[in-house]
């Protein structure tokens, strides 16, 4: 360990005593204002390691788009033939020229090119080094930046590199991102629970919904019975699965689901130890019958009671331990879908779940565009792979109350979009409560189905025809609040109010869209079920599907408010609308839509 410091202390010493490299040419690559609620809290400890993700240019990653479009538009001939994961790795690989370049910047930092690890398509580059070391590459200065909630995060707000690297780099990070990936559904939009459990188990035996649906207390249930899976046995349990993503120390506690299993679904009462739990990057996991998280629980309990017996993964992604500016190891960088979904890519798509549900966003701006596009173009990888990525909209509406501000240095009144809600190849599932359904609201704990228009993600084509004529019909209400012509959420929407959850052996009720999330999730794993069982490929990436013909599978949702921004934000109406998407969906409807129904 001596001699471990004593090499540190050399490498910062030659770095803060040198001056760049005057071979390389420094321009300002990328600049990204400090979001509200942030504040520099101190200075790093030069010793304490980054572990830096640098995106490559990927060769041809407009190829890759064509052909996921191709492959996810029911009116394609090459609707269903997903691609391989080596097809996927030979359309994004960089050109040599963009690693080579890469390569001698680093060399000329004194960095061996052994030392870098590339991923198999080698289009990102991880290395780890001390905060000076980083600076110096980067010509830039690092600070430990606090959130008023008391998150610590090592960034910086400017960094550049040589001009002659700015068309082979996309983005470099941990500098100027300051993601936290907020659980869509923890304890602050947890509501005092004033039901009666006997009676909500008792009406699970009902199949009259309203006897079953006690709107008080969501269960398994009445989810069956709205969406009308309630009849369905999954077939393909062999040859299908559905994940879920777990961050921020979340853990998935399965005695917990037990429980929620021997009072809502019985005969699945042994699917919670059957759960296959997957660590990345020294994710938590469950290793004993107490503690986890609520959203960890609120997630495997709901997937359970809902697909049993498909089998399902619980992915845990580590990146944000207890932050301390003085020790030397890489912690805290806190990017989590990046790290998740670079994991992913690597994995053969054979093995994984066909359908994928997280509940976890930020405000769009708390991340630098250049991050936002490149998390977003991975998550295209593997929808081009088949696989279906569903992701909550937000716990709050338009945005929270007294967050409202641009953060481009201008502080004017604007909605926030969520992120990665705002990515176009991700389905962003709103929320609904009651009978007949509306966009979901509960003035005890704030709770609003969040809504936006993107200001990173242009609207794209499959979207044109249902926004259009939304935009139209509200005119220039909010005008001036929202990209009019920016990448629009929800697409859909399912119940997302006052979910029992069992957390540490007793019942807690939860609001939120990452309820909705991992039951929309769960509808579309059945119908995946289905297709297999037909000896048809999954759905993959939804969206050109639903917004060209599965809307007609849908419960049109035409009252209620997204409210946030401290006033009114967009309502529900006929048809697609940015409150509620296409509605909630009925699983027979989208069997028959597909061609597969009974």
């Amino acid at each position: 360990m001596f001699c471990i410091l004593l090499a540190l202390l050399a490498v910062v010493q030659s770095v803060v005593s040198s001056p760049l490299n005057p071979q390389f040419d420094y321009a300002v690559k990328e600049t990204n204002n400090v979001p509200p609620k942030w504040s520099i809290a101190g200075n790093p400890h030069p010793f304490h390691l980054l572990k830096l993700n640098i995106g490559l240019t990927p060769n041809n990653f407009d190829l890759l788009e064509q052909h996921l479009h191709e492959v996810s538009d029911p009116s394609h001939h090459r609707y269903g033939q997903h691609l391989s994961q080596q097809q996927v790795h030979d359309l994004i690989s960089p050109s040599d020229e963009t690693t080579e370049s890469l390569q001698n910047w680093l060399s000329g930092h004194g960095i061996d090119p052994s030392h870098l690890e590339f991923n198999s398509a080698r289009d990102w580059v991880t290395l780890t080094l001390p905060v000076a070391q980083i600076e110096r590459l980067l010509d830039t200065k690092y600070y430990v930046y606090q959130h008023e909630d008391g998150t610590k995060l090592v960034r910086t707000t400017s960094w550049s590199l040589p001009r002659s690297l700015h068309d082979h780099v996309t983005t470099i990070q941990p500098t100027t991102a300051f993601l936290r990936a907020n659980p869509k559904g923890d304890t602050v939009l947890t509501i005092p629970t004033d039901i009666d459990l006997s009676e909500l188990t008792a009406a699970a035996n009902s199949s009259a919904l309203n006897k079953v649906c006690n709107f008080g207390g969501m269960t398994t249930k009445c989810l069956q019975t709205l969406y009308n899976t309630v009849n369905y046995k999954p077939q393909a349990v062999n040859n299908n699965s559905i994940g879920f993503t777990n961050y921020l120390g979340q853990v998935s506690n399965r005695s917990d689901a037990r429980l929620y299993l021997q009072n809502f679904r019985p005969e699945a009462i042994n699917s919670s130890y059957a759960l296959k739990q997957v660590s990345i990057d020294h994710g938590a996991v469950d290793n004993s019958t107490a503690g986890g998280g609520i959203e960890g629980n609120l997630d495997l309990e709901t997937i359970l009671g809902l697909v049993y017996p498909t089998p399902v993964t619980a992915y845990s992604t580590g990146g944000m331990p207890p932050f301390n500016a003085d020790t030397f190891t890489d912690t805290n960088t806190n990017e989590p879908y990046l790290t998740w979904v670079l994991w992913m890519r690597e994995q053969d798509p054979a093995g994984l779940p066909k359908v994928i549900s997280t509940s976890y966003g930020d405000d769009e701006q708390t991340v630098p565009k250049s991050y936002a596009t490149q998390v977003c173009n991975q998550f295209a990888a593997l929808g081009a792979q088949g696989i279906s990525l569903f992701f909550s909209s937000g716990d709050y509406g338009v945005g929270a109350n007294n967050s409202c501000f641009s953060n481009d240095g201008k502080n004017t009144t604007t909605f926030l979009p969520a992120f990665p809600a705002s990515c176009p190849y991700v389905t962003t599932v709103g929320g609904t409560m009651n009978y007949p359904e509306v966009v979901a609201f509960d003035t005890r704990n704030g709770y609003s189905s969040g809504s936006g228009f993107s200001n990173y993600f242009a609207r794209p084509s499959w979207q044109d025809t249902a926004v259009e004529r939304y935009v139209d019909t509200i005119g220039d209400q909010f005008k001036g609040l929202y990209n009019c012509s920016g990448r629009a959420y929800p697409d859909l929407s399912a119940q997302s109010y006052r979910y029992i959850v069992f957390y540490n052996a007793s019942v807690r009720s939860v609001d939120g869209t990452s309820c909705a999330c991992p039951a929309i999730a769960s509808i579309f794993s059945l119908v995946n079920d289905a297709l297999v069982a037909k000896g048809k490929p999954p759905m993959g990436w939804l969206n050109p599907w639903l917004y060209q013909k599965g809307f007609q599978a849908f419960t049109d949702v035409v009252n209620g408010t997204s409210v946030g921004c401290d006033g009114p934000g967009f309502s529900a109406a006929a048809g697609w609308d940015v409150a509620s998407g296409f509605g909630t969906p009925d699983f027979e409807k989208i069997l028959d839509v597909l061609g597969i129904g009974s």
